[in-house]
């Protein structure tokens, strides 16, 4: 993966009750998708500094996680035994994970395919390890840029954040179908959100 690893900002300890909106409705969505899958445990692929493995965590998920950032990894796991929540997190990247040992009931990998400069190989790898479930997110482009823009962040790179290498609109849908079938979508705003069922 390349750019910067973890969260360029984070959305989730913002105070602004915009974005605290939005993110709750995203987290929201999330859980439902998650519900929705019946699944016991979880893999978190890209779990930066595991704010997403934590909450299904603590709603009774088991969880591992994993990102290619050690750094990110050394914050997440430092957060779950602060919070007193039980994750196992480990260094890897998206393309090295190997389904003997990384496949999960429920694959859950989100705000990672903008990062990646090559997603079908991201994509490849993330339906080789759900067994059988995905759950997966972008931002929605350009909707994404514009709203950085409109809270005056990344002027001179209009929009765009860090790291991010590929602009998602909703034919990340279409890109998902390539390999997966998409079970449900959601659309909170600003991301794309999906339900997917690995094919076998």
């Amino acid at each position: 993966m390349s750019g910067p690893a973890g969260n360029v900002y984070d959305k989730y300890a913002s105070r602004n009750p915009i974005e605290r909106r939005l993110v709750g409705r995203f987290l929201s969505e999330l859980r439902s998708l998650v519900a929705r899958s019946g699944a016991r445990e979880a893999h978190e692929v890209g779990c930066g500094e595991g704010e997403l493995s934590l909450m299904l965590a603590r709603e009774g998920l088991r969880v591992r996680g994993s990102d290619v950032s050690a750094e990110v990894v050394a914050e997440a796991a430092r957060r779950a035994e602060a919070a007193c929540v039980e994750v196992a997190y480990r260094e890897a990247s998206i393309t090295a994970l190997d389904p003997s040992i990384d496949a999960a009931e429920l694959l859950v990998c989100c705000e990672v395919f903008e990062h990646l400069p090559d997603p079908e190989a991201g994509l490849e790898s993330i339906a080789a390890l759900a067994r059988p479930w995905l759950v997966v997110s972008v931002p929605r482009e350009p909707l994404w840029r514009v709203l950085n823009l409109a809270r005056g962040k990344y002027l001179d790179e209009l929009g765009n954040t860090p790291g991010h290498l590929g602009h998602w609109s909703r034919a990340f849908l279409r890109f998902l179908r390539r390999r997966v079938d998409v079970v449900e979508a959601r659309s909170p705003l600003p991301w794309t959100l999906a339900l997917c069922r690995a094919r076998r």
